[in-house]
């Protein structure tokens, strides 16, 4: 995020957080996961491939998004990019209608009634065999994970500029989250990847 706590700017075009170093260290890390989740509003914004980037590294992540609102694009990048599983998590009233148009590209699977239950989410990817799972957003997505209190380690990437635009999607939305004042996150570590800081929490 930016230093006031973007996570993108109001542009069309995806704004570039990231150093060199620090895609080699996103890279390292997608590398230790069997998974990787985003929000299909991310999908539909920055069009992501969620490959890992490193010929030394050629780990293919299941690539996972959740959609309540069934709007999603089959020739999306991460779609189309990768010969690595694809899943859709969605709500009962958009299955069917997921299914029939992502069969031959993505599982789709059923997780809730009016939204996504993230508790039948995690099980679900837990029968399949993922047992880490990197989450990279949007803020609706981290927000809600966040909420729920089914986060292990954060990771917070700084970068050293400001975005400074009222209505950008910041890093998470308005929420009750379980950590604050009086229950803090634990600080684990903190980097400098030239100027950019890089945190990392623990629960």
């Amino acid at each position: 995020m930016s230093l006031d706590g973007f996570i993108d700017d109001r542009s069309t075009t995806r704004l570039s957080l990231s150093n060199n170093k620090d895609f080699d260290r996103v890279a390292t890390l997608r590398a230790t996961c069997d998974a990787i989740l985003v929000g299909a509003n991310t999908i539909r914004r920055d069009n992501p491939k969620l490959m890992i980037k490193s010929k030394a590294r050629p780990k293919k992540l299941i690539k996972v998004t959740m959609t309540s609102s069934g709007i999603l694009d089959s020739s999306s990048s991460f779609f189309t990019t990768g010969d690595t599983e694809k899943i859709i998590y969605t709500t009962s009233s958009h299955e069917e209608l997921l299914t029939a148009r992502f069969s031959s590209i993505a599982k789709v699977v059923n997780a809730g009634q009016e939204i996504i239950d993230l508790h039948l989410l995690l099980n679900d990817l837990y029968s399949r065999g993922i047992r880490r799972l990197i989450i990279e957003g949007g803020s609706s997505v981290l927000t809600q994970f966040l909420e729920k209190g089914m986060v292990n380690e954060m990771h917070i990437a700084i970068a050293g500029f400001f975005v400074g635009q009222k209505d950008a999607p910041k890093f998470v939305q308005p929420g009750n989250f379980p950590w604050n004042a009086k229950r803090r996150l634990r600080l684990n570590s903190v980097a400098k990847l030239d100027d950019m800081a890089i945190l990392t929490y623990n629960a």
